[in-house]
Parts: structure tokens; sequence; C-alpha cells
């Protein structure tokens, strides 16, 4: 028995050799079920979107709430702050909208529904992936449709525009990732994954896409298109992937595991541990500034971090 009692302090202290850090703000009940986030350029202020399609509006600092409008009729599935203070959502009722910050509409575009979402802020760029399979670009001032491509035949899970703003990455549900050169519409179909990539994300530089599927993270050369898988220590659905300003990757899973981890890009080692959520995890969203770091799940609680002091 002592030894049986050695062995298990001797795991339990191996477990609690990177324990999990706890949130210092837990607000519950923030939505029936969480579905997207976003932060503000100016690193103050958390937008959060449900399944309801209802927004909330959160200060990071202390987390109180500070708006409150319904956005859509469904799950919200896309979030962004603008540069002129608007935000701009997308939802699977087909909606696009652009609000200002006291939720009234400013204009809105029926669509086919929206599945997700990626922003190019620096090229006044916008980019929805829709249930039929097809991507599509918007221009950020006038809100109009600039290109439509068709590289999937089935639901868009994720899309990303490429930092030089060049290439749309986008993932479907039959498992293929494809990259679009926006200028000519070519399609170039990537090595496949061993399972669903629920989440994209580009390398800072570019030269890499990120995805993630059941336990492991993807990288794809983007200019061979070949992949290597990496494994992690998520125990379910890597469900959403963010380059945090340091370059590491912020993750979070769901299925069997509520994991919130920061992954090291290039050996998929676990770098630092965060509280688990109760339910599936949904989204990670790490500021610009890197001083906080924001969750939300199935458990419709949304949870920060205060990472780091004020700079």
């Amino acid at each position: 028995m002592r030894l049986l009692a050695a062995v298990f302090a001797l795991t339990l202290a191996g477990c609690g050799s990177q324990p999990q850090r706890q949130a210092d703000i837990i607000i519950e009940r923030a939505h029936s079920g969480g579905s997207t986030l976003a932060i503000s350029p100016d690193s103050n202020i958390l937008a959060s979107g449900g399944w309801s399609g209802y927004v909330r509006l959160w200060d990071l600092e202390s987390g109180r709430h500070l708006r409150r409008w319904r956005a859509h009729t469904d799950s919200v599935n896309g979030i962004f702050f603008l540069p002129d203070g608007n935000i701009l959502t997308a939802g699977y009722d087909g909606r696009i909208a652009r609000w200002n910050r006291s939720g009234k509409e400013i204009r809105s575009r029926k669509v086919v529904p929206v599945t997700a979402s990626d922003i190019d802020i620096a090229r006044g760029k916008f980019v929805t992936g829709h249930k039929d399979g097809t991507v599509t670009l918007w221009n950020l001032e006038s809100g109009k449709e600039t290109e439509r491509f068709r590289p999937h035949n089935k639901l868009v899970r994720s899309v990303g525009i490429s930092p030089d703003g060049t290439m749309i990455a986008s993932s479907a549900t039959d498992t293929r990732v494809a990259l679009t050169t926006i200028a000519s519409g070519e399609v170039r179909y990537l090595d496949r994954p061993s399972s669903d990539p629920r989440t994209l994300a580009f390398s800072p530089q570019g030269d890499s896409l990120y995805g993630a599927g059941w336990f492991k993270l993807f990288r794809w050369n983007v200019r061979t298109g070949t992949i290597e898988t990496l494994d992690t220590e998520h125990k379910g659905i890597i469900n959403n992937i963010q380059f945090t300003p340091d370059g590491q990757l912020a993750s979070i899973s769901r299925q069997t595991d509520s994991a919130v981890l920061f992954l090291d890009p290039l050996s998929g080692e676990t770098n630092a541990r965060y509280q688990q959520h109760d339910l599936c995890g949904v989204a990670v969203n790490v500021s610009p500034d890197g001083r906080y770091l924001a969750t939300t799940s199935d458990d419709a609680s949304v949870r920060i971090w205060k990472l780091s002091a004020p700079k």
C-alpha cells in the first residue's frame, strides 16, 4: 500500500509540474453557448457572440458588462472590431452586419449562411466561408462582394487570409484544405490531414499554414502543400487556434476535452496550461498587446486571464 501511495504521489507531482493557471475573471451565463470572440485593437474591450445570436461587450480589465444586443437570429460565426470603432458580425442566419458600439445597426447584407470568417484590416478585406462550400471576399469600406470562389462542395469549417493578402485558406467537412489565389482564382488542394481541420491560421511569416483536428496540429508548407503532423497534449478535437503576439499558438479543444493550452508551433509541445472549461471549448483569443487571454465554450461562460501588467 505504501508503495502504491508513493507511486500515486509521484504521478500527481509529475502532473502538477505545470499546473493550470486559474482564470482571473469567469463570467457565467454570458451566452446560452459561446461561439466567437474578438478583442478591440486597443486591447480594452472584449466582444463575445453566442448560439442565440446575441453580441455582448465586456471591459477586459474588470469583466464589467458594457452592452448587449441581438445581432443575429442564429449562431454568431464571426465578430471583428473595425478601425472606425464599429463592429462587424456574421451569422448562420445568413446576415453580415455592421454595428456601432451601442448596438445600432449601420448596414447589413443577406447571404448564404456564414460558417466561418476572417479579416484583413490592413487591406480592407473580409472573407466568409459558407454552408454551401463557397468562400466570399468583401470590401470592408463599401460592404460589397468583390470575389466569390467555390473551393469546396460541403460546409466550410474555417477560413484565413494570408499575411500578404494574396491567398485564402479554407477547410471543409470533406477534410479538404484549399489555398485560393485571390488575383487568379486558382485553387490548390493541400495534403489531406488525418481528421477534419476545425480551424486554420497562417504563420506570421506566411510560409506555413496551421490547422488542427483530433488531438493533433497540422502544419502545411504553403509553397509545396506538404503536411507535417504534430502531437499535442489535447485529448479531443482542437477547435480553435490563434497565434499570440510572441509567436505561440493559443488553442482550445472540445468533445472529450476542454483544455486551454499555449503550444510551441514548431513541436506542438505545451508551453502553458490554463483553466479548463466545464464543457466543450469553442474559441480562444489573445489581445493584440499580449496582455489578455479570453475563451468561451459550450458551458456558456466567458473567461479572462491577465497575462501581463499594462505596458
